[in-house]
């Protein structure tokens, strides 16, 4: 797998960097690591590898928001999302990974399609729900187990509530950093972790410690209504990305 990788040692950067935006505060961009490496190598095979590079990126993304997250929402979603992992790894066996991408990104249309086009302009934030959070909190742990998809579910729970965009970031920063360490004892149970070049992981990991930094910078520069905007938009690419894997 060492060769492999060396071999599409761009791609491997690339997909890097953007793991390290994802924990920098633009949680979407994550999502497309993994399928990017999977255009040339196993997406399991993919998954693994990145990995450990979400669990050291993830570390350096708690720290660059350790002030600003909604304690309610993580409340709400890291339990719910545990609980997720878990059932993705009892039900790995007989869920369909294809199922799964094709019902998050349905979804996903069609809350973006009705956010944009069907809306009312809303009084103000809506508050975190514990019935749908529970809801969306689960579906986000197994999507992210999966499939590492976990993005869009999170969003859809979480963007209504119209939080502040560092609280949103730091968020979901921390709710997919405690879910990727969660996810390090199921991935070992089932053999999903291939022999690895572990120096060429620590060069990868010093690439997505830049993309955190990088995100870090973008999240806080850009004004408050277009990050909001590109969150959307991103959900929306992702969902339709989602469809598509599963379609083809």
């Amino acid at each position: 797998m060492a060769m492999e990788i060396v071999g599409l040692l761009p791609i491997a950067l690339i997909s890097a960097f953007l793991v390290g935006l994802s924990k920098g505060g633009l949680p979407a961009v994550g999502m497309l690591s993994v399928p990017i490496l999977a255009f040339w190598i196993n997406p399991l095979t993919a998954a693994a590898m990145l990995l450990p590079i979400y669990l050291v990126s993830d570390l350096y993304g708690i720290w660059l928001y350790r002030n600003d997250f909604s304690a309610r929402n993580l409340a709400i979603l890291i339990p719910s999302g545990i609980v997720g992992v878990g059932v993705g790894y009892l039900a790995t066996p007989y869920l369909s990974v294809s199922a799964m991408n094709a019902a998050v990104g349905t979804i996903g249309i069609f809350y973006c399609l009705r956010l944009w086009f069907f809306s009312k302009p809303a009084d103000g934030p809506n508050v975190a729900r514990v019935p749908s959070g529970l809801f969306w909190g689960m579906a986000t742990g197994i999507t992210s187990f999966v499939s590492h998809a976990g993005a869009p579910p999170f969003q859809m729970y979480v963007l209504p509530q119209r939080l502040p965009k560092l609280t949103f970031a730091g968020t979901a920063t921390i709710t997919f950093a405690v879910l990727n360490f969660v996810k390090l004892p199921p991935y070992l149970a089932l053999g999903q972790f291939p022999e690895m070049d572990w120096l060429l992981i620590s060069g990868l990991i010093v690439v997505a410690l830049a993309g955190a930094w990088s995100g870090s910078k973008l999240t806080r520069l850009l004004p408050e209504k277009e990050f909001f905007i590109a969150i959307q938009i991103a959900l929306f690419i992702l969902s339709l990305q989602l469809l598509w894997r599963a379609l083809s």
